[in-house]
């Protein structure tokens, strides 16, 4: 095939993709085989319309066919992670749950990239805190035994999304691989906490998931945010349940947009990162990440209620332990 007119004249004749040509195409685009107007002219396509689910399944099976492997010792892991794309310039509360969940003992395999549409990614700030990324399985598995915790660079693990790279970070438009992302950790977890910006793509989330027969949990913030926010409702589906969650009932009261804002660089979102971590976190700060934290340990299964994640949660905050496993990852 040369070029990708053919299937553009389709998609923009208001024709969808069978779900083995997006599987080719992706195939054909991590080889580079398409022009950079090509690309945008793809991407675009997916910021006029959803992504269907068949075109989601197949760009998702290229991705995986072509990742590096990670060999981590288990997959009982955990891994929280948002889509990114929802504009509201949050504090990196998914890695920072993340840490809290490790803290309190559980393994988490932490699927990360640079910040496409916000300041700071998950990617942007490990590598400011020093953290060194690596594909070395041997590497990572130490990681995981010394600190509970290693961190997954996306573009080191799917190296065929470089040649898109650029070109999403110029759009600074969420694309429809930020809906990739959280299903193509190469580590394979058995415990997923993803954030959706919008209720659709929780939807599409909920078939995907349940195909794979995995615990997962897919929470969306009412007011548009791709976390447990705090500054409202928030509706929580699983593969067994779904419901909607007051602030009060998930992190004990409501906060302001204000109170979760990331900071204008990545500096001030490291700042924010660490000030919590060592305990210098403002109350609605912490509360947020421990909601987070508590909702993916109440994925594993070993706690009674989420009042009891909760509780683990700011145990493994307020003792320093969540600090500790940075220390130990990044030291």
């Amino acid at each position: 095939m040369t070029g990708l007119k053919p299937q553009l004249a389709a998609l923009f004749d208001y024709n969808s993709l069978q779900r083995s040509e997006a599987e080719e195409i992706m195939l054909q685009i991590g080889e580079g085989k398409f022009n950079e107007a090509e690309l945008a002219a793809f991407i675009s396509v997916f910021l006029m319309r959803s992504v269907t689910i068949d075109e989601l399944q197949g760009f998702r099976d290229a991705l995986l066919q072509m990742a590096m492997p990670a060999n981590l010792q288990t997959n009982e892991l955990v891994d929280i992670v948002g889509t990114g794309g929802d504009g509201k310039d949050t504090f990196n509360i998914s890695t920072l749950s993340c840490f809290i969940v490790a803290g309190a003992g559980h393994k988490v395999a932490k699927h990360g990239n640079y910040g496409s549409s916000s300041i700071s990614g998950a990617s942007n700030l490990m590598e400011f805190l020093g953290y060194k990324f690596s594909t070395d399985s041997d590497k990572l598995n130490a990681e995981l035994d010394r600190s509970n915790l290693c961190f997954l660079h996306a573009p080191l693990f799917h190296p065929s999304l470089k040649v898109v790279g650029s070109l999403r970070k110029n759009l600074g438009f969420r694309t429809f691989f930020n809906m990739l992302g959280p299903l193509v950790n190469p580590a394979d977890p058995a415990f997923q906490l993803i954030g959706v910006y919008n209720l659709e793509m929780a939807r599409i989330y909920k078939y995907m998931l349940q195909q794979q027969d995995r615990n997962f949990c897919i929470i969306h913030s009412l007011d548009g945010y791709d976390e447990i926010s705090l500054t409202g409702d928030t509706r929580v589906i699983t593969n067994k349940t779904e419901r909607v969650y007051s602030a009060q009932q998930l992190g004990k009261r409501t906060v302001s947009p204000i109170d979760i804002f990331g900071g204008n660089s990545v500096e001030a979102s490291a700042k924010i990162f660490t000030d919590i971590l060592q305990g210098n976190g403002s109350w609605a700060q912490n509360a947020v990440v421990l909601a987070n934290a508590a909702m993916a340990l109440q994925l594993t299964g070993q706690y009674d209620n989420y009042e009891a994640c909760y509780q683990k949660a700011v145990e493994s905050l307020e003792t320093g332990a969540a600090f500790k496993t940075m220390q130990k990852l990044i030291n």
